[in-house]
């Protein structure tokens, strides 16, 4: 029978206690914004800190009314629709980059990944003159495509390096069945990235959702408002309502953090895959 050593048993005791104080501080800030959304302001000024000692529904209220839910469902559009453009153009930008052999592929491939260094809020004043130049200002649109312009850098980087690492063979009983460059693409190498896919989505659905500077500066209508701005709307002249405020952030946050776990295994499984190809 194998013993267990002294070291081994008090390193396994520190990783735990490791873990769990890793959970404390990180589960902290969504048990905050829980405990605080059944208060109302008078009770969240005496008691911050522990549950409610009477339960207040007013601020859920307020929350899911209609108007507050058309910031819901905006950010759902903008986001959307930002990480499907993501797909299919940095997929096949990525697809280019990596199974085509060119004239200035490399310096091509270099410029792309660069953005990933730009400041985007450098960009913001530019960004603005030209929406109302082209008359995109005030619209979804003129939203979707700078939020894709930031992504599609880091994006194009994951994928690129997904795609140079799939198998030749596939490539080569593709071409020799007679099927196209795009059919192989469409057929084979988009399915065998699937984890490529899930890391980019997540990340850049995360982006978008939570931007806020891009969104306040070219969105003025009410009814074109995201989330971010909307939950603005908990703040008057003088005084915040700051339980609203908590509870919006809570409404807000659980369907990005429903939707990261659930697919937090090919989150991890794809920048990991990604880390070991680069």
């Amino acid at each position: 029978m194998k013993t267990i050593s002294l070291y081994d048993k008090l390193f396994k005791v520190a990783v735990y206690v490791f873990c769990i104080v890793v959970m404390v501080i990180t589960g902290f800030p969504l048990f905050f914004l829980l405990a605080n959304s059944f208060k109302g302001m008078p009770e969240y000024m005496k008691n911050v800190w522990l549950f409610p000692k009477h339960i207040y529904f007013g601020n859920y209220q307020a929350v899911l009314k209609p108007s507050f839910l058309r910031y819901f469902l905006n950010s759902f559009i903008v986001s959307a629709s930002g990480v499907m453009i993501i797909f299919v153009c940095g997929s096949l930008m990525s697809f280019a980059f990596s199974k085509f052999n060119f004239k200035f592929l490399r310096a091509l491939y270099f410029i792309v990944i660069a953005g990933m260094m730009i400041p985007i809020h450098t960009t913001l004043i530019p960004i603005y003159t030209m929406s109302n130049q082209i008359g995109t200002y005030n619209t979804r649109i003129g939203l979707i495509l700078p939020y894709v312009s930031f992504n599609l850098p880091v994006s194009v980087f994951i994928m690129t390096q997904f795609f140079r690492e799939s198998p030749k063979e596939f490539e080569e009983a593709a071409m020799i069945d007679g099927a196209s460059k795009m059919l192989f693409f469409r057929k084979i190498l988009v399915p065998l990235s699937a984890s490529a896919f899930s890391t980019v989505g997540i990340y850049t659905f995360l982006n978008m959702w939570n931007e806020f500077m891009y969104a306040l500066v070219l969105i003025d209508a009410t009814e074109k408002k995201t989330l971010s701005l909307g939950i603005r709307d908990f703040y008057g002249f003088m005084t915040v309502n700051i339980t609203a405020v908590l509870t919006a952030i809570l409404v807000g946050s659980l369907p990005v953090l429903i939707f990261y776990f659930v697919a937090q295994d090919k989150v991890i499984n794809g920048l990991t895959q990604g880390a070991i190809k680069g």
